[in-house]
């Protein structure tokens, strides 16, 4: 305890040789950090740009994706800070405020993952009835619950705990989870009771609604051939994520209340998983596995550019790859060698002028109009 401010300090003993290879932990564990950020909102940022994604199912999946970016901040940027500290310390308050957010976070994810599989039931399940039930309506107060909720179940934990004296200042890990309450001088009934009430509500039924549903979906799937592809291409990229999370998550929230020494190494590792493995793997697994956003990501990376050797050659290739009524317009422009191909800007512009503009301008489209 610090007494000039009057501020508690915990430290953390989870660490595993700090001291000798911090720079390799950091150098790591940024690197991965970043690749969750990219990764994820690489994802995010197709499903919000193309229109053709701004469907439920898409919108749940960056729901996803923000929660898992919400997760790794949460944790990393104190982990990467200790790795360069000479001691691995934070205060009591801050320790409350990342055990409020790990949780709060967690339980987000479960019920993202529910309502992807309530609306997946309800698009395979009920096809006709989907357009009623799943509404923009709906689908915003599934995500403003998706948050709301978790945060009301722990911020109690939380505010019991912040009165609680503490006579312990080391804890065994190196993040602040379930593990806090050993930090108390006197063991709580109350919130173990309330621990395994919220670990029932916000995962336990969680993951059997999910399981419920995805059976469903699968006895249906069976005896209807013709959703059999569809359930397959949208269900296992759930059941991957929530198989991935619930087993870290069960390990995590039961680690804290089970009198069991695990090894340092396997704490640390086990955690650093946790923190890891799923906010790293969802967009692979949504980006490889979901048709819909496979197809831009290939566009996007798979892209090659092409070289041209003249402004007529660019021109000449863009005619070519003209479809609909353009291709009429381009011969006549192109046999009679107007301005408008002598350069790719200008042809690009007056395109644009003759198919874009024909509402705006009546004028406009008399060239257009003189090729029927």
């Amino acid at each position: 305890m610090d007494n000039r401010f009057n501020v508690t300090y915990i430290t953390f003993d989870g660490h595993v040789e700090v001291h000798r290879y911090r720079y390799l932990y950091f150098a790591m564990m940024f690197t991965v950090y970043i690749l969750i950020i990219s990764s994820n909102f690489t994802i995010v940022s197709i499903i919000v740009i193309h229109k053709s994604l701004h469907e439920p199912m898409y919108i749940f999946i960056a729901a996803l994706l923000i929660n898992s970016v919400l997760f790794s901040t949460a944790n990393y940027p104190k982990l990467l800070i200790d790795f360069l500290s000479e001691k691995q310390i934070i205060s009591y308050s801050a320790c409350l405020f990342q055990w409020f957010s790990y949780y709060c976070l967690v339980g987000s994810e479960f019920f993202l993952l529910s309502v992807m599989a309530y609306d997946r039931y309800v698009s395979i399940c009920n096809p006709l009835q989907y357009s009623t039930i799943i509404r923009k309506n709906t689908v915003s107060m599934f995500l403003i619950f998706a948050w709301i909720l978790p945060a009301c179940e722990v911020s109690v934990p939380i505010l019991l705990s912040a009165k609680k004296e503490i006579c312990k200042f080391h804890l065994k890990g190196i993040l602040c989870n379930s593990t806090v309450l050993k930090l108390h001088c006197v063991s709580s009934r109350l919130l173990h009771i309330y621990g395994l009430v919220v670990f029932a509500s916000a995962v336990l039924l969680p993951v059997l609604f999910i399981l419920f549903t995805y059976t469903r979906i699968l006895v249906i799937s069976y005896q209807c051939k013709g959703v059999r592809r569809k359930a397959a291409q949208t269900c296992l990229p759930h059941l991957l994520v929530l198989i991935n999370f619930s087993c870290f998550i069960a390990y995590d929230i039961l680690l804290g209340r089970l009198e069991v020494d695990f090894p340092k190494i396997v704490h640390l590792i086990m955690t650093l998983q946790v923190i890891t493995y799923h906010s790293l793997f969802n967009p692979i697994i949504y980006g490889l596995k979901m048709r819909g956003i496979y197809e831009h990501l290939k566009r996007l990376f798979c892209k090659r550019p092409h070289i041209f050797i003249s402004e007529d050659a660019r021109v000449a290739f863009t005619i070519n790859h003209l479809t609909g009524r353009a291709p009429l317009w381009r011969t006549a422009e192109w046999d009679r060698r107007t301005p408008a191909c002598a350069s790719f800007r200008s042809f690009s512009d007056e395109l644009h002028m003759v198919f874009w503009v024909v509402f705006m301008r009546p004028d406009a489209g008399g060239g257009l109009l003189g090729l029927q």
